[in-house]
């Protein structure tokens, strides 16, 4: 039969070993054995006997089913057949902006002001779901950035991480050093043939003791490139407020975002910088990185499994369960 036979987990196997002691230690110091006894004067014809050929017999019976039961909990199976399946040889890290100033709602959802962070989470989103074959993680960034979701092939998983990803969470500022750091160590061990960092925000680097630009080197060292993207109407965006009273405004605030840094980041590890005033731009900016980073490989990898655990676990305990019915019954031992 063509398959992969194996052992989910062989440390059980171990345990036989034990078996060849346990069977001397019965022998030597273990009860008189089990004997059929129709009489009295049967007992004392025997009497002399300190083994009988049935007590052999039992002890074999328990050997046995303790060994088919540690083979069940070994959990061996056999792979039923291999797929092809597509895999891009490219990681990336999606590094998102989440400090206040993404709240400003000069972006458009569904035909609504909606503030950037929740535009931005719509077309990453998108995103993820048009890169089936790679590994994506995903690290959010205010005045310090965290780890949102490591490197997986679990894209539902990670969506669903990416919904819970909110404004206010941490510390206020803009970090795009820290960012870069953190992004570029969660791919430095990274195996694959492209390693990328696609970074959003929408401000200015002012907090974090990294140094953008040293980071991008350090980026740039390593092979892996970065692409940058700055979001944001130019001039002002409406802000939202509120009044002595609780009441909601909207309050007209000055846009800052530090193109040239940025430009500069990209450049020094082969990316780009794109510049996103809208939800239309947003969107085809991501569009466009996904057409720029575009390669396939096939792998074979067993997928299907038949589980044969059950082919040992229960012979072993019908064993186990003869051997007890027996010895308290027809092979029941001398008091």
């Amino acid at each position: 039969m063509n398959g992969d036979f194996q052992f989910l987990h062989p440390d059980f196997l171990f345990l036989l070993a034990l078996l060849p002691v346990l069977a001397i230690w019965k022998a030597r110091w273990g009860q008189p054995v089990a004997v059929k006894i129709p009489s009295t004067g049967d007992a004392e014809s025997i009497g002399a006997k300190p083994r009988s050929k049935i007590g052999g017999f039992m002890l074999l019976l328990s050997l046995l089913g303790l060994g088919l039961l540690i083979t069940a909990f070994a959990r061996p199976r056999l792979g039923k057949g291999s797929s092809e399946i597509e895999s891009s040889g490219i990681d990336i890290v999606l590094t998102l902006d989440v400090s206040g100033s993404m709240e400003a709602l000069d972006f458009k959802l569904q035909g609504k002001p909606a503030n950037r962070l929740e535009v931005v989470k719509n077309v990453v989103d998108k995103f993820v779901g048009q890169r089936p074959n790679d590994k994506l993680g995903m690290v959010a960034f205010a005045g310090r950035p965290y780890l949102v979701s490591p490197l997986t092939m679990d894209h539902e998983w990670l969506q669903k991480r990416l919904k819970e990803v909110k404004l206010h969470q941490i510390e206020d500022g803009t970090a795009i050093g820290s960012a870069i750091a953190s992004s570029v160590d969660h791919l430095r061990d990274s195996q694959a043939k492209s390693r990328i960092v696609i970074m959003l925000t929408d401000g200015v680097n002012n907090a974090g003791a990294a140094n953008p630009l040293t980071t991008a080197e350090a980026a740039k060292a390593l092979g892996i490139k970065i692409y940058t993207v700055g979001a944001g109407t130019q001039g002002e965006a409406p802000f939202p407020t509120q009044d002595m009273f609780g009441q909601r405004q909207m309050q007209m605030v000055k846009v800052e975002i530090d193109d040239k840094m940025l430009t500069e980041i990209a450049n020094a590890t082969g990316g780009q910088y794109f510049r996103a005033t809208d939800t239309d731009s947003l969107t085809r900016i991501y569009e466009e990185i996904n057409k720029l980073e575009t390669t396939t490989r096939k792998l074979k990898k067993y997928q299907q499994y038949e589980e044969l655990y059950l082919w040992f676990l229960v012979p072993g305990l019908l064993i186990l369960l003869a051997e007890l019915v027996l010895s308290q019954t027809r092979f029941r031992r001398l008091p």
